[in-house]
């Protein structure tokens, strides 16, 4: 069989990080020559390996949708004072927390970085190898009431709650009608135990009871979310306030030079 017979199967079966690995060590053999067969074999099959994790993150990521797409754990700033618990969120970033179906919820102020952290977290989610979903509450709302009218609501609900981490961002923003609080109420009961929701909110938690409104569906909803959740309280001010007279100064220095 001749060498592009072999890349042509290798295509079909789809080992294309092999092929390529495979096609590097016959354009230079002299660099190869000096190791075993079982050695070329060895990275033969890791660049295989590597080239299906990167594709499986790429896939993941683009599921996720997550808002801020560069969001990533290791550019957390610790140095803006927020509040922020420095082994906590190391800890939480080792995602744990996830694989034990465990909440995570972020409150503060507008600005203060809360979706940065949750898309940080869901991108780190992604990249240990969990599937991960985000959405705006008031989006998925709509979403869900689309799903009511054509009849799609199962098979949305159900997407949802095969998810490993749900992300839920501007929690408390909408108000909720008697048809979004039980709407709620099925996706977090769907996930409680079995799958790790994320919320971000401004709403302080002390304020959650009252903005779900109903007293039997705020005490369940949030029995199921509250009783197994880590929480993090953000303060301090405005990281985009920050960011904007951080822009400022710099064109100024650029006009001054």
């Amino acid at each position: 069989m001749t060498h592009e017979e072999t890349f042509q199967k290798l295509s079909e079966i789809r080992l294309h990080g092999f092929s390529r690995a495979l096609r590097e060590q016959l354009d230079h053999a002299e660099s190869y020559a000096h190791l075993a067969f079982e050695d070329r074999l060895g990275m033969l099959v890791d660049h295989e390996w590597t080239d299906r994790e990167a594709r499986s993150l790429t896939r993941r990521l683009q599921l996720a949708r997550l808002r801020d797409r560069a969001a990533a754990v290791e550019d957390i700033d610790f140095g803006h004072p927020r509040g922020l618990d420095r082994n906590l969120v190391r800890r939480l970033s080792s995602c744990e927390w996830i694989t034990k179906k465990q909440n995570l919820i972020i409150t503060g102020s507008t600005g203060c970085g809360k979706t940065f952290l949750a898309c940080a977290f869901g991108q780190k989610a992604c990249r240990e190898g969990f599937s991960v979903m985000y959405r705006r509450v008031p989006r998925m709302l709509s979403e869900m009431h689309i799903a009511h009218g054509d009849g799609s609501l199962p098979r949305l609900l159900a997407r949802w709650a095969k998810t490993d981490l749900l992300i839920l961002d501007d929690w408390g923003l909408a108000p909720l009608t008697t048809q979004h609080r039980h709407d709620l109420l099925e996706v977090i009961e769907d996930r409680h135990g079995e799958r790790s929701t994320l919320i971000a909110a401004q709403l302080p938690l002390k304020d959650w009871h009252k903005y779900i409104g109903d007293p039997a569906v705020a005490d369940a909803a949030l029995d199921r979310i509250v009783h197994s959740a880590h929480h993090i309280v953000m303060t301090g001010d405005s990281m985009r306030k920050k960011r904007s007279k951080l822009s400022a100064q710099s064109e100024q220095g650029t006009i001054d030079r």
